[in-house]
């Protein structure tokens, strides 16, 4: 019987390990919604017809979660960065890295940049990240740090936790 409880224990502890999400990164975001932290999400996403597992970056002081998918062409990379407050995406290409609004073939899967939510003098700031090549493999970081600063009314995704 010990054995059988053990078993099942074990079962368990395991399945739960299965669903945990993968830490990646963590940093800070110099705004009132504190720190961050990334992981790898455990469900899929599915943008422009491709599914991709995004990675989900959370906040310290906020419960706002934000999925950020990857998409790679021939030009460089999309970063779609979706969350229940904006969404938005980054491009990294061999000369800059920087925020635009979402494409319009995405609207129709229901993603779309709101003007309401997008703080505009921060958006025309991020235009252009950065236009060097160092950061080209770590963009994450750099969205997570970034993306708040576009959010119109940060107080309105402030929470204490």
């Amino acid at each position: 019987m010990k054995r059988i409880v053990l078993i099942a224990g074990l079962i368990v502890a395991v399945s739960m390990a299965s669903y945990a999400r993968k830490f990646v990164a963590e940093g800070k975001t110099n705004s009132s919604l504190g720190d961050y932290k990334i992981y790898v999400d455990n469900e899929s996403l599915i943008i422009n017809g491709k599914e991709h597992v995004p990675f989900v970056i959370s906040y310290e002081n906020s419960d706002m979660e934000v999925r950020v998918a990857i998409d790679m062409d021939r030009n460089g990379k999309k970063y779609y960065v979706i969350s229940d407050n904006l969404s938005v995406q980054y491009v990294s290409n061999r000369d800059y890295f920087g925020v635009e609004k979402l494409d319009k073939d995405i609207e129709k899967e229901g993603y779309k940049t709101s003007d309401l939510s997008l703080n505009r003098n921060e958006y025309f700031r991020q235009k252009a990240i950065t236009t060097n090549n160092k950061w080209r493999d770590d963009n994450t970081k750099l969205i997570a740090a970034y993306f708040p600063m576009l959010l119109s009314n940060v107080e309105n995704v402030l929470a204490v936790k």
